[in-house]
């Protein structure tokens, strides 16, 4: 439950560095760079939610199961 609760909130912190970084990029006026910083945090995130859901399998706390998983 821990792990899905770190991966939901990885996901919306994705989600927020996306908004924020939409939303700098049509009304910042001054060039201050907060654009590329907020997307520089959101491929950091991304990254880094992708590494914890390889270790979660690799480790076994999280089991993939593919499209139809068996009953």
């Amino acid at each position: 439950m821990l792990v899905k609760t770190i991966i939901v909130v990885i996901f919306l912190g994705i989600l927020y560095s996306l908004g924020s970084g939409l939303y700098f990029l049509l009304k910042d006026e001054k060039g201050e760079g907060r654009t590329v910083q907020a997307l520089t945090w959101r491929i950091g995130l991304s990254i880094a939610l992708f590494v914890l859901i390889l270790i979660g399998i690799a480790t076994g706390v999280i089991q993939p199961h593919g499209l139809y998983p068996t009953r």
